[in-house]
């Protein structure tokens, strides 16, 4: 991805968000909400392993819906959110990005991780002035968080090879969006090389 990208000023504590990495959006086999990703897991992987290894904070934002009135007009416009159903195989996290104990998962109902939940508390009580924001999908709920993470205030990074999108049109005139107006959408290297001690 051509994107010519500079990190104006980093964060002095960053948090990894990955969002909705759940079965639902991973696993085509079984949804059809999801894409095949197996190289946004593998980004995520060793961005896991990087903010573990430094004892980083990270969250994870999952979908699953057990009342109707729940996001009821998004629902509307896209009836396969129904298949997010609380309780079933696929709103759980992809096992290949499995939390671990300290980890923070935030249950939302609407595209940002930031809307209706305490992300953005949960955040600034692990004294986080930035966001690397990965995970499903570009132009939806990834876009939305990167946004609100902007509107709270937060320093936010994206790593291009970390987040996906069923369509690879709006993936690439998302990214360029967010970098031109809300976030730093940089390479995955350059993104760990925030993190060298």
């Amino acid at each position: 991805m051509e994107l010519e990208s500079k990190l104006l000023k980093p964060a002095r504590r960053y948090a990894l968000i990955l969002v909705d990495l759940t079965i639902g959006f991973t696993d085509p086999a079984r949804s059809r909400l999801a894409t095949e990703c197996t190289e946004v897991i593998a980004a995520n992987q060793q961005l896991l392993t990087r903010f573990r290894t430094m004892g980083a904070p990270v969250f994870y934002t999952k979908v699953a819906y057990d009342d109707p009135v729940q996001a009821s007009v998004f629902r509307e416009k896209l009836p396969a959110l129904n298949d997010l159903a609380a309780g079933s195989a696929l709103v759980e996290i992809d096992p290949r990005v499995q939390p671990e104990p300290g980890d923070v998962i935030i249950l939302k109902y609407g595209a940002s991780g930031f809307f209706g939940t305490n992300l953005n508390e949960q955040l600034r009580a692990t004294g986080a002035d930035g966001v690397v924001v990965t995970g499903l999908t570009t132009s939806g709920c990834v876009r939305a968080t990167a946004l609100d993470a902007l509107q709270n205030n937060l320093r936010v990074v994206i790593p291009h090879q970390a987040v996906g999108d069923r369509d690879m049109a709006a993936h690439a005139s998302n990214l360029r969006d967010l970098q031109l107006k809300y976030a730093d959408v940089v390479d995955l290297d350059d993104c760990l090389a925030l993190f060298d001690v």
